[in-house]
């Protein structure tokens, strides 16, 4: 009688994370290789499953379309952008679905990360001052973050790698990506800054320089 296998886990998928480098990764990119791999795994849909789930995800956005012209102002120009990305997000999945690559997997997350940033940018609209100011570099930084951290992903997840070139190539990635979600953390705190004057001002740039290393 055949003995039934248990599932593999993301970790036995990917030898290199086991050990200390997982301990080593924030949980969103742990969700986001999760993500990958199980849709690296996945049966691609068929040409005629694809066409379908395209014409489903442009008439989802037309319909999205419909609803945001019911609006005005600011609130009107969030809900397109908020549909536009969801439309975009949705084909750049499909396009990973129907060709499975790390290059498909790696667009859809990036993708994903332009989707979210364009709709933050669009709510700051509705501010004004450095207030809004301020809420623009928000956004940014979590757009730089969301972009470290797919391109983390992506050198975690690249094949044809022997566990050395890959351990180093995912610590030369997590070496550059905190690097720049510290500048962009540096230029969102330095940008609250701007609300003061004087010495109060100059503190607080001195502190935000000193609190990201710039």
């Amino acid at each position: 009688r055949a003995t039934v296998k248990p599932p593999t886990s993301v970790l036995d998928k990917l030898p290199l994370l086991k050990g200390h480098l997982v301990t080593r990764l924030t949980p969103s990119l742990m969700a986001m290789l999760a993500a990958s791999l199980f849709a690296g795994s996945s049966f691609a849909l068929t040409k005629n499953e694809y066409k379908v789930e395209k014409d489903r995800i442009e008439a989802a956005y037309k319909s999205a379309k419909a609803q945001c012209d019911k609006l005005s102002g600011n609130a009107e120009d969030v809900c397109e952008k908020q549909a536009k990305g969801d439309e975009k997000v949705a084909k750049a999945e499909l396009e990973n679905r129907y060709k499975p690559s790390e290059r498909n997997a790696n667009k859809a997350r990036v993708a994903r990360a332009d989707a979210d940033y364009e709709v933050a940018k669009e709510k700051c609209d509705d501010l004004s001052g450095n207030t809004k100011d301020v809420c623009k570099k928000d956004a940014k930084a979590a757009h730089v973050h969301a972009v470290e951290n797919a391109k983390v992903v992506k050198a975690a997840t690249a094949a044809g790698e022997t566990r050395t070139e890959k351990a180093a190539n995912v610590a030369e990635a997590r070496k550059d990506a905190a690097a720049e979600k510290r500048e962009a953390d540096y230029k969102a705190a330095a940008e609250r800054c701007e609300a003061l004057s004087g010495d109060l001002k100059s503190k607080c740039v001195d502190d935000a320089k000193r609190r990201f290393a710039q």
